[in-house]
């Protein structure tokens, strides 16, 4: 039996995509035969603040579902003002820092970026001990920074950034890339270093669902997850026109864009747009069932990013409204999950709705056991991690 550790910025009981990816990986390793560790910070996403449970507490040590977990001090923030983020980034990277140098730690480590510092001082450590380290690349940093307009290009910031994705691709022993793109920019920089696509496959199939024409004709779309910049739902729902169409817009999430959402759908009640906060996940699952179209949107095309929601509703059945551009645009297409729209052209978008409601609610459905039957083949993590391990990634 093997041990692996694997470092991440987020691991449950927090919420969002990173968080559930992590975790799916440590679990199929651990039903693999791995003894699985995790190193992460005391919970405090997506709110800024520390979960209930762990106020008080310097370091938690703890075991979940056969998985060890190191959780470790951080000054928790999602504020607006730069440097109250900063020092919440510079907290855990200390407690990671001191960590790694002074405990004991298994040979093969797994190392989730971004966050870019957080990565840097993992494999900087790590690589000082010899220890054969694979990054988990889930999107390409400083680039999406650049992109999503948080950083300005050849600014000071941008350097150390550049700096810093050098240093962890040359030093880590292989790199797991969650698109193509992210393949194809690292070898860009290194041509040689041995990269393995690892696409954010979900773990919550089931061999046969029942698919219900669910009652009335209006088509429910809907968006589930963090609220936030990238996602860019805030102006999205004031561009949608839904109040001449038999669709309507439910939301389900929480980030920094919720208050703004609440504010707006307050002031305008017939937009057919509706929120409903932040679900667990299996309740989520379940209330999605009397849904029909899922929406996975991005406020700009970024390169290297493949929301994993189009990977986790297809595997629900539902079709994929996709607004995001990039890599997420061709797999939508080429397996034929549902509608493209290209990104943050909302005049197209709304051309798009008219089709849907034009098509209608039963054509719509009869959609959903077809994309589930694709998911379960193509999408499917046990498969993928299969593969993996017989050519001893791992």
């Amino acid at each position: 039996m093997s041990n692996i550790l694997i470092i991440s910025n987020y691991y449950p009981p927090e919420k969002g995509a990173a968080a559930n990816r992590i975790e799916q990986l440590a679990l199929k390793l651990d039903q693999n035969n791995y003894t699985v560790t995790v190193l992460c910070p005391l919970p405090n996403y997506p709110k800024g603040e520390l979960f209930p449970e762990y106020k008080g507490h310097f370091s938690v040590s703890e075991k979940k579902r056969n998985i060890t977990i190191h959780r470790l001090w951080i000054y928790p923030s999602n504020s607006h003002l730069i440097l109250k983020r900063i020092f919440s980034t510079l907290s855990f990277s200390m407690s990671l820092f001191f960590y790694l140098l002074f405990k004991k730690t298994p040979n093969k480590v797994i190392v989730q970026s971004p966050p870019l510092l957080l990565s840097f001082i993992s494999v900087f450590i790590l690589s000082l001990k010899r220890k054969i380290i694979i990054l988990n690349v889930s999107d390409l940093w400083p680039i999406a920074a650049i992109e999503l307009g948080v950083m300005k290009e050849n600014s000071f910031s941008h350097k150390v950034s550049l700096f810093f994705e050098r240093f962890i691709y040359k030093k880590t022993t292989l790199v797991f890339g969650q698109s193509n793109e992210i393949i194809s920019h690292i070898h860009t920089i290194f041509p040689d270093k041995e990269c393995f696509l690892y696409r954010n496959y979900p773990d919550h199939y089931t061999e046969n669902i029942e698919f219900k024409n669910n009652s009335g004709s209006t088509i429910k779309l809907f968006y589930a997850g963090l609220l936030g910049v990238a996602q860019g739902i805030f102006e999205l729902i004031q561009q949608l026109k839904l109040e001449d169409l038999d669709i309507e817009l439910h939301i389900f999430g929480d980030g920094a864009e919720k208050t703004q959402i609440e504010k707006f759908l307050s002031d305008n009640p017939t937009k057919k747009i509706f929120f409903h906060g932040m679900l667990e996940r299996d309740a989520l699952h379940e209330t999605l069932r009397n849904f029909d179209i899922a929406l996975v949107p991005l406020k700009t095309r970024i390169y290297g990013s493949v929301p994993s929601k189009i990977f986790e509703y297809s595997a629900l059945g539902f079709p994929i409204l996709y607004f995001g551009g990039g890599e997420g645009e061709s797999i939508v297409k080429d397996n034929n999950l549902g509608w493209i729209t290209p990104v943050e052209n909302f005049e197209q978008l709304n051309a798009t709705l008219i089709e849907i409601a034009e098509e209608g609610k039963v054509a719509v459905q009869l959609r959903k056991k077809e994309i589930f039957n694709h998911a379960k083949i193509h999408f499917n993590l046990d498969n993928q991690m299969n593969k993996l391990i017989q050519k001893n990634v791992f």
